[in-house]
């Protein structure tokens, strides 16, 4: 992973104009789990490439074919299938366990960005390492009514923002799918409102449309391409 920090702030700051904020927020050390917002492909690598620790993304194991699936496994990656992986959960909250940081998209695809829904597989991951769940908020990786296959010209500016860590367990009596869900809702509440705010603060918008297509997110899977 060590070669792949160096790219992702190429990336971000030579290919493109990425402003970061809130880095402070980032525990400096310990299990983590960065959870970002998804409009753009470039989500990924974006956030990768801004954040002052490195992570394991999970990644939908389609995107590990050829030269890219190459790169992605050399940079540590993980793939994970998006109809239902508890493999994937298991390997993160072993990363985790260790001290490692584990990157989630966790709206499940590209979309509005705006995290009006997003799958429990981040929920599971919190409650079942203890990790603290840091709030990532992508903006300028699509604007507009840009496609969502759209690449964006070199030059663009970008903006992410890491918002107050999260920190949620099981309250006592609850049942592990009460505990669950409402930590889903608690990430999913937090998600959204550091967008929101991240815009305000930014001014740089979300897309105009959401351009979902048929891929499906599977609740319970914390699965996305970069």
């Amino acid at each position: 992973m060590t070669w792949s920090r160096p790219v992702g702030w190429l990336l971000d700051h030579v290919v493109y104009r990425t402003s970061v904020t809130g880095r402070d927020n980032v525990p400096t050390g310990g299990p983590v789990i960065f959870a970002g917002n998804h409009i753009s492909f470039l989500d990924g690598p974006v956030m990768f490439g801004a954040s002052p620790r490195p992570m394991h993304i999970l990644v939908k194991k389609e995107m590990f074919k050829g030269l890219l699936g190459r790169v992605l496994r050399a940079s540590g990656q993980l793939p994970v299938d998006r109809s239902g992986d508890r493999a994937a959960l298991l390997l993160g909250k072993n990363m985790l366990d260790a001290g490692r940081c584990i990157g989630i998209l966790p709206e499940g695809t590209r979309g509005s960005g705006q995290a009006t829904d997003i799958n429990n597989g981040v929920a599971w991951l919190a409650l079942n390492s203890g990790a603290p769940v840091v709030p990532v908020a992508i903006l300028g990786t699509r604007t507009g009514n840009e496609h969502l296959d759209t690449v964006p010209r070199p030059g663009r500016r970008f903006h992410v923002s890491f918002g107050n860590a999260l920190t949620l367990s099981r309250n006592p009596g609850e049942t592990g799918r009460a505990s669950m869900d409402r930590a889903g809702m608690e990430i999913r509440a937090a998600l959204a409102g550091h967008v929101q705010e991240t815009i305000q603060h930014s001014g740089q918008p979300l897309p105009h449309a959401d351009f979902r297509t048929n891929f499906t997110a599977v609740a319970g899977t914390p699965a996305d391409d970069h």
